[in-house]
């Protein structure tokens, strides 16, 4: 491992430590600096802000975690990676959700699973004829289904047990890809 990326990383877990007990939009560079045993420099040499530093953490710890469920028989794991990662990542995620960086946790619940249902979608319609855009619309309309479920479950104090919702969702959309891809197949250009 890279000097840069150990160092990343200890500007990312000290982050999430501070996050912990102060709220993020309260939360100063040299919070984070103090904690890890950093200077300024070194932070504003890996990141431009704080808000650079918050991206990278759920680019680099949660995005990546998922990138083997991209199939139609694994996307629910995938969808239960999310939920298990904010549920471990508790106070870091609810805090995100109540500050100015909230776009942040929207942007990488909207990355990754638009990552697995593309994935699941282009599985699906490997025979068959449908337009990228066609496909790229699906794929955004459970991709925004699923996200505002998280967001909700998190806003409501994450009571439901996520293995119990991602077996109701696949309850709900099970076959659903390939009527929705049927409906779209051969459609006129």
């Amino acid at each position: 491992m890279s000097s840069s990326l150990i160092t990343k990383k200890a500007l990312a877990t000290s982050l999430k430590e501070v996050m912990n007990h102060v709220p993020f939009n309260k939360i100063t560079v040299k919070h984070i600096v103090d904690s890890c045993g950093l200077n300024r420099q070194t932070f504003y040499y890996h990141f431009q802000d704080i808000y650079d530093l918050l991206g990278w953490v759920y680019k680099t710890e949660a995005v990546e975690s998922i990138a083997q469920y991209r199939s139609y028989n694994t996307w629910t794991h995938g969808l239960l990676k999310i939920f298990l990662y904010i549920e471990n990542n508790k106070a870091f995620c609810v805090n995100t959700l109540n500050s100015l960086a909230r776009t942040h946790l929207d942007h990488y619940l909207y990355s990754v699973t638009t990552e697995l249902i593309m994935g699941v979608v282009n599985e699906v319609s490997c025979e068959m004829e449908v337009k990228e855009e066609d496909k790229k619309f699906i794929a955004n309309f459970y991709t925004l289904a699923f996200t505002g479920l998280v967001i909700q479950w998190m806003e409501h104090g994450m009571k439901e047990d996520p293995e119990e919702m991602i077996e109701k969702l696949n309850e709900l959309v099970e076959g659903n890809f390939a009527k929705a891809l049927q409906r779209y197949e051969h459609k006129p250009q």
